[in-house]
This record gives structure tokens, C-alpha cells and sequence, in this order.
């Protein structure tokens, strides 16, 4: 009842202090800088937490003088102010944005170096970095001051759980542009990072797995960076690399998983493919992924997918012979192929559904072994590669008839049941047709109906769709690969006919 009476009170004062027109007086009592002037600025920071008043203290022209004033030397003047501001343009990105166009992300960056041992301070300028840091538009003003390092420092310093998730608040949108990425791994806030998780990885308490969570997101979201994804790559050999491995192994979900999520951004690089295949991470994962048929985590099942996928994509050095090996070990492993086709049919995961398509397709295209085929057709693969071939994304459809291809080149004889069953000619004649498919798409479809022309039942569905008047529409393509490769489709078609 008493804070209902007090909530009353304060909505019933900020109604007549609109009404007696006292906002309109305010910019002129803030101007003057004296005594009263934190007590004036503390009266808006108060009238402002009604949402109503918003708008009234910004027609009354508050926002200026309150920005002028946070050049102020005095402390109390300084966090009235930011009260003040913070209230006036709470929720309100519009506002934010005018404060930015301001000049106030490099003023309240400097008072944070400055009265950095003012507690209530320095939480009014995080807090204020929350917010703004939420706009795209802040980013550029955020980059070209030392924020990287005040933060990092004031990290640092601090001890109680509540303190530190304030500044994680703002690191994780801030980390989100690259080049605040790579000033914070410079700054040294990968250290931090390292020692909240081992001071939290073996606790239950509820504040300690929370900061594991967010410590170990953000050293994922650092590495999405390529810069800073290199510099702490350092050739293999860097401590966070070893360190970011062992959580791969660990019995954390959490570890495991920004493990996995690690490794598949360390593997961006080729360089890096190679160094990771050698020491041997292709196994950890499958191991990873060996527990979790059991446990199945399915965010830890995704990251671990995705890193494999990445590893299993060759680049143009000789020495990634090596990771056609991979891509030959992972695609003969019955096991792991048959939990990749249960994943293919996980529609309520649609990340755990894409990624593991895309692997299974990438294990045939990278490996081109007739036993990873095999593997395949035995695991009830080959239906969803057909189904992958109809994705709304150019770049699926393509890695998808490719393994089609390869799969009809290497065993036809076996594959034949399951390519009709699941209407391949049909996905195929629908893609040749499609005025929107890529020149990619058709000509893999070509090139794939000339691999399936050598099994009777297919055959006779390719003439009995008329395929002969699709491709010879495609002769005169603008695309001198695909016109080119239409002609020796109908001539095989004709030939066969």
C-alpha cells in the first residue's frame, strides 16, 4: 500500500508540475550551474521515470543543457545528469540516437576514466553503454575511443557477480562490430574471460553457471572476427587456442559447446584446417558428438556439426589432402552417418537439420569415395540430399546435386530405389525449368541426369517428363557453360532415346 501511495504521489506531482508549466523554466535553472543545479537535474531524473513526461521534458528542451552539463567537474552534477538523461530517452532509440549525434559516447567514456573509483558513477556510465551500444549507429563513435580499455580495466577490478554481469551487458553488444573485437582481444579481456571460467566451470550456483555462460559466448563472439580470430589462433600454438580445445573434452555442456562453436571458427582459415586435423580435433568431435546420441544436447550436436563441416571443406592447398582423409573417416563412420540422417529430419531444430545435411553432402563431395557412398545409401541417406536439392538456398541446392552426382557416378546400381522413390527426375525437371535457378543449378541438374540415364526406371521417367524439350531450351543460355553443357545433354538424351 505505502509504495502504491508513494507511486501515486509521484505520477499526482509530475501531472501539476506539467501543468504549472515548470518544465519550460529548467533549461534556464541548468544553464546557471550552481548549488541547485544537481537538485534541478535530480527533479527531472525523477519526473522522467513517468513515461507520460518523456516527451513534455523533450519539448521543454531539457535534452541540451543536460548534455552541456556532463562536461561539469562535479560528481554529484554528473550522475543527477545521467539520471536525467537516461530516464528522459529510456526505450526511446530515437532519443539515444540524438545523444549519440551529441558527442556523448566519448565524453561519458572519458568520465568513466576519470571518476572511475565513484561507484555510483561509473554504474550510471554502464549503464548508459548498455543502451547506446544496443545502436548500430554508436558503434564507430564507441570504436574510436579507448573503451576497450576502460572496460577491460574496470573488469579487472571487480569482485561481486553483479558488478561484472554490468559490464557484460555492454562488452557483448559492443564485441559484436570487428574492430571493437580486435581492440578488446588487445586490451586483454580474453585473460578475463579464461579466469571467470575457471573460477565458475565447477559450480552449481546458479550466478556462477550464468557467468560461465556469458564469458564463454563472448570469447565465441570475439573469434567471429578474423582478425582477432587469428591473432588468438597464433599458428596453433597460442594458450587460448589449447585452452579453448581442453573444453571440447570437458563434462560442461556450456564448454563443450563454445568449444565446438571455437574450432568452428578457428577453421574459417585453411591454414588452420590443416594444424587442427593434425592434432587430432576431428576425433574429439566425433567423441563429443558420440555423447550426446546419448545425452542429446542439440545446441552442442549443431556447434559440433558446423566445425566438423568446416573441417571437412578443403581449400586450394595440396598439404589439405588431409582433409579429404577427414571427410573419408567421418563419412565411413556408420554411426555417425545414421545420427546425421536422424538430424536431417529434425524439423524442430532447423539449424541441427541444415547443418547436417550439409555435412553429410560435403563428406561425399570432399572424400569422393565410393565406401563414404555406400555409407550413405546403407544410412537412408540419399533422400534428404534430394530434398536438399529443393532448399530455398543456392548454395544448399548446389552442394546437394553435386553429392547426387557423385553418389550416381560412383553407385548407380545401388542408389536407384531410393533416387526414385525420392522423385529425384522430378526435383530435377522442376529446377530446369525454374526461370530463377542459378546457372549453377542447372548445370549440375544436367550433369546429374546424364549420371542417372545408365538405370532403366529412371530412364523411362526422364522421356516420360520430356526432359529432351527443357534442355534444348537451355542451348541458347546466356551462360555459355550451361548452353554449352545443354547441347551434350540432348545429344546423350536423343542418343538414349
Amino acid at each position: 500500500v505505502y509504495f502504491k501511495c508513494l507511486k501515486f504521489l509521484c505520477h499526482y506531482t509530475s501531472e501539476k508540475i506539467r501543468e504549472m508549466g515548470v518544465l519550460a523554466m529548467m533549461p534556464a535553472l541548468l544553464s546557471a550551474q550552481n548549488s541547485c543545479t544537481p537538485k534541478v537535474a535530480n527533479i527531472i531524473a525523477e519526473v522522467a521515470k513517468n513515461e507520460f513526461m518523456r516527451s513534455p521534458c523533450v519539448e521543454a528542451g531539457l535534452i541540451p543543457p543536460l548534455v552541456q552539463l556532463l562536461n561539469s567537474n562535479d560528481q554529484e552534477i554528473l550522475l543527477q545528469t545521467g539520471r536525467a538523461l537516461g530516464n528522459i530517452c529510456y526505450d526511446s532509440h530515437s532519443l539515444q540516437a540524438q545523444l549519440i549525434i551529441m558527442g556523448v559516447i566519448p565524453t561519458l567514456v572519458r568520465l568513466l576514466g576519470v571518476h572511475s573509483q565513484n561507484t555510483a558513477l561509473t554504474e550510471m556510465c554502464l549503464i548508459a553503454f548498455g543502451n547506446l551500444a544496443e545502436l548500430e549507429s554508436s558503434k564507430e563513435q564507441f570504436a574510436s575511443t579507448n573503451i576497450a580499455e576502460e572496460l577491460v580495466r574496470l573488469f579487472r577490478k571487480q569482485v561481486e557477480h553483479e558488478k561484472k554481469e554490468m559490464i557484460f551487458e555492454v562488452l557483448a553488444p559492443l564485441a559484436e562490430n570487428d574492430v571493437i573485437k580486435l581492440q578488446l582481444v588487445d586490451a586483454g579481456l580474453v585473460e578475463c574471460l579464461l579466469e571467470v571460467v575457471a573460477q565458475t566451470v565447477d559450480s552449481d550456483r546458479d550466478e556462477d553457471v550464468a557467468q560461465l555462460k556469458t564469458a564463454s559466448d563472448l570469447m565465441v563472439l570475439l573469434l567471429l572476427g578474423d582478425e582477432s580470430m587469428q591473432k588468438l589462433f597464433e599458428g596453433g600454438k597460442g594458450s587460448v587456442f589449447q585452452r579453448v580445445l581442453s573444453w571440447v573434452p570437458s563434462n560442461n555442456h556450456q564448454l563443450q559447446l563454445a568449444g565446438a562453436l571455437a574450432i568452428a571458427n578457428f577453421a574459417r582459415n585453411d591454414g588452420n584446417c590443416i594444424h587442427m586435423v593434425d592434432t587430432g580435433i576431428v576425433q574429439k568431435l566425433l567423441e563429443l558428438l558420440d555423447r550426446h546420441v546419448e545425452e542429446g544436447n542439440v545446441t552442442v550436436q549443431h556447434a559440433a556439426l558446423s566445425a566438423l563441416r568446416n573441417l571437412a571443406i578443403p581449400g586450394q592447398s595440396q598439404s589439405l589432402s588431409l582433409l579429404s582423409d577427414a571427410a573419408e573417416q567421418l563419412g565411413t563412420n556408420a554411426k555417425l552417418v545414421e545420427r546425421l540422417v536422424e538430424w536431417c529430419e529434425a524439423k524442430d531444430h532447423a539449424g541441427v537439420m541444415g547443418e547436417s545435411n550439409r555435412l553429410l553432402s560435403a563428406l561425399i563431395r570432399h572424400s569422393k569415395s565410393k565406401d563414404v557412398v555406400q555409407t550413405v545409401i546403407q544410412g537412408g541417406g540419399v533422400k534428404h540430399l534430394v530434398t536438399m536439392a529443393t532448399s530455398e538456398h543456392m548454395i544448399m541446392q548446389n552442394e546437394a546435386l553435386v553429392a547426387l552426382g557423385l553418389i550416381a557416378a560412383l553407385n548407380l546400381d545401388c542408389t536407384e530405389k531410393d533416387f526414385v522413390a525420392a522423385n529425384l527426375v522430378q526435383v530435377l525437371h522442376k529446377l530446369l525449368k525454374d526461370e530463377h535457378s542459378a546457372p549453377e543449378i542447372k548445370y549440375n541438374s544436367m550433369i546429374l541426369i546424364c549420371s542417372i540415364m545408365g538405370s532403366e526406371p529412371l530412364h523411362k521417367e526422364v522421356q516420360s517428363l520430356a526432359f529432351i524439350d527443357v534442355v534444348s531450351s537451355l542451348r541458347s543460355h546466356e551462360n555459355k557453360t550451361v548452353a554449352h553443357q545443354a547441347s551434350l545433354t540432348e545429344q546423350r538424351l536423343t542418343a538414349q532415346s
